[in-house]
C-alpha cells in the first residue's frame, strides 16, 4: 500500500500540474487534430485501404506521443524538482506514477484521435472491442517505452530531437502488431480470430518494457 501511495502521489502531482498549465494535453490534441486534417486533405475522396487507414492512425499517435510525452522528466529538470523527488520517493514509484500519467494522457488523446479519424476518413469499425483492446495495449507499450527513454535523455542538451531517434527502432515490433490488429478491427478484417498473436505481442512488449524499466530505473534515476 505504501508503494501504491507513492506512485499515486507522483501521478496526482503531474495531473494537477497538467490541469493548471494544460501544456502536454494541448500539444497532443493540436498535433493529432492538425495531422489528421492534413491527412484528410491529402487523401481527399480517394479510397484508402484498411491497412493504410490503420497505419496512418498509428503514425499520428506515435509522433504525437514522441512530441507530447517526451517532457515527462525534462519538465522536472526545468523546474528543479528532480532532487526533491529523489529524496522523497523511490525510483520505482516515480516510474510507476509517470507511466500512469503518460498512459492516461495517451488514452485520452487516442479516444479523440479515433473519433476524429472516423469522422474524417469514414473509418468503418466492425469490432469495437478489438479496436479498444488494441488501443489500450498499444498505448501501454508506447507509454512505457516513452517514459523510460524520456528519463534517460532528460539531462541531455538535445532531449527533444533525441527521443524520436531512440524511440522508433524500439517500437518497431509494437507498430507491426498494432497496425495489423487495428486492421482486423475494421471492415473486411478478420476480427478476433486472426488477432490473437498480435495482441499477445502487444501484451508481451508492454510487459517486457515495464519489467525492464522497473528493474533498471533506479540506476537511471539516481545516476
Amino acid at each position: 500500500m505504501n508503494w501504491l501511495s507513492g506512485a499515486w502521489a507522483v501521478f496526482e502531482k503531474d495531473l494537477r500540474l497538467e490541469l493548471r498549465s494544460r501544456y502536454a494535453i494541448n500539444m497532443l490534441i493540436m498535433f493529432v487534430l492538425s495531422s489528421l486534417l492534413l491527412v484528410s486533405f491529402a487523401i481527399g475522396q480517394d479510397a484508402v485501404s484498411t491497412k493504410m487507414q490503420s497505419a496512418l492512425l498509428w503514425i499520428v499517435i506515435l509522433f504525437s506521443a514522441s512530441i507530447g510525452l517526451g517532457r515527462t522528466f525534462v519538465s522536472e529538470e526545468e523546474r528543479g524538482t528532480v532532487l526533491i523527488l529523489q529524496l522523497s520517493v523511490p525510483g520505482s514509484q516515480v516510474f510507476a506514477g509517470k507511466l500512469a500519467f503518460n498512459y492516461f494522457l495517451l488514452v485520452c488523446v487516442n479516444l479523440i484521435g479515433v473519433f476524429v479519424f472516423t469522422f474524417l476518413l469514414n473509418l468503418d469499425i466492425i469490432h469495437i472491442g478489438l479496436l479498444a483492446t488494441t488501443l489500450l495495449l498499444g498505448s501501454l507499450g508506447l507509454a512505457a517505452a516513452t517514459t523510460m527513454l524520456s528519463a534517460i535523455i532528460a539531462r541531455t542538451t538535445n532531449a527533444g530531437p533525441l527521443l524520436p531517434v531512440l524511440l522508433f527502432p524500439l517500437l518497431f515490433p509494437l507498430l507491426l502488431s498494432v497496425v495489423s490488429a487495428c486492421e482486423n478491427a475494421l471492415i473486411g478484417g478478420f476480427g478476433w480470430a486472426q488477432s490473437g498473436s498480435d495482441l499477445t505481442t502487444l501484451a508481451a512488449f508492454a510487459g517486457v518494457v515495464i519489467t525492464a524499466s522497473v528493474l533498471l530505473f533506479d540506476f537511471v534515476w539516481n545516476d
